[in-house]
């Protein structure tokens, strides 16, 4: 009996050593994020759910923390990261929107031991200087500089990039890119800013696009830092009377944007695919905590790619399917 209960104690003592290493190997990560309301940020957190069973699998967790609001950007993202601290988590999945804003809350996270792992927003370069592993997601540059060269392929001489979040890293490095790509190919650009409270606001930006095109008739090309925002866009390019008189275009894509490719009143979107941009964000750290796995590639660019009538229907099909 003696002997019996001894290795049942030792059995039991075993267990708890391997419970509380497997514990101590769980990925649990937190994902800082956009809004689940906001067609590209549903997108995003499709990629987490379907990242989920992989980290549950080998004991571990995933959270989305969401932004309430866009109009204290950086601040309030760089309180998430915080509150994901304050959480206990191993790794962070984090865009680094706002650098002056949020840099101090990401170095305070490595130093603390947390991984973390720059999405969406942000470059490799950013994500070197902080310490974080890796950069998932696109090269707003280069994205837009892009644009603004699929804009002058079409005609487009004068340019403007609509921008409802001033002073976001990436949605300036965007207009950036669209304003060198147009200018490469002989044309101009400027950058349109509006105030961040006008992010989502459809009425301001249909407005603001109208009034701007009809004080300026030799604007022949709007683009546009967001889907929704195209969708406000081509109101106000209607009212203004230039339906297929300006090179319309915008980043990411919703599906009302798609419609529009499909029936000619809009020329194109630049896809960053944001659903790759989560669950590859995800599955890499979770593998980098559980198993010490390094991928040699960096950055991982999961864009950018022109959407336009030439591929318009195989798009269509990911986007009902939620991951585009």
């Amino acid at each position: 009996m003696k002997f019996v209960k001894g290795a049942l104690k030792g059995l039991l003592a075993a267990s708890v050593v391997a419970l509380c290493a497997s514990a101590a190997l769980a990925a649990n990560i937190a994902v800082v994020g956009g809004k689940t309301d906001d067609e590209f940020w549903s997108r995003i957190k499709k990629g987490v759910d379907d990242a989920r069973p992989v980290l549950e699998k080998n004991g571990g967790t995933v959270t989305y923390l969401q932004l309430q609001t866009y109009d204290n950007l950086g601040p309030d993202a760089a309180q998430l990261v915080r509150t994901a601290m304050s959480q206990g988590v191993k790794g962070i999945v984090v865009p680094d929107w706002v650098p002056a804003a949020e840099d101090e809350a990401i170095k305070a996270a490595i130093q603390s031991g947390i991984k973390i792992i720059l999405m969406n927003a942000g470059n490799i370069d950013k994500a070197r200087e902080l310490g974080a592993i890796n950069y998932v997601g696109s090269d707003e540059y280069v994205a837009g500089k892009a644009g603004g060269e699929y804009m002058g392929s079409k005609g487009a001489k004068n340019v403007i990039c609509v921008n409802t979040l001033p002073g976001a890293a990436n949605q300036e490095a965007r207009c950036k890119g669209v304003i060198d790509g147009i200018t490469a190919r002989g044309g101009k650009g400027k950058q349109l800013p509006l105030p961040a409270t006008s992010f989502g606001d459809q009425t301001a930006i249909a407005e603001a696009v109208k009034a701007t095109l009809i004080q300026d008739d030799t604007i022949d090309g709007v683009l546009n830092v967001g889907a929704t925002d195209a969708d406000a866009a081509a109101s106000g390019i209607n009212q203004a009377g230039k339906v297929g008189k300006v090179v319309h275009g915008t980043f990411d894509l919703n599906a009302s944007g798609l419609a529009r490719i499909k029936d000619g009143s809009q020329t194109f979107a630049i896809d960053q695919q944001p659903y790759l941009q989560a669950l590859l964000s995800v599955t890499l750290l979770a593998s980098h905590l559980d198993f010490g796995t390094n991928l040699p590639t960096a950055p991982v660019l999961t864009g950018p790619g022109i959407v336009d009538v030439s591929n318009i229907d195989a798009v269509m099909v990911g986007v009902k399917q939620g991951a585009r």
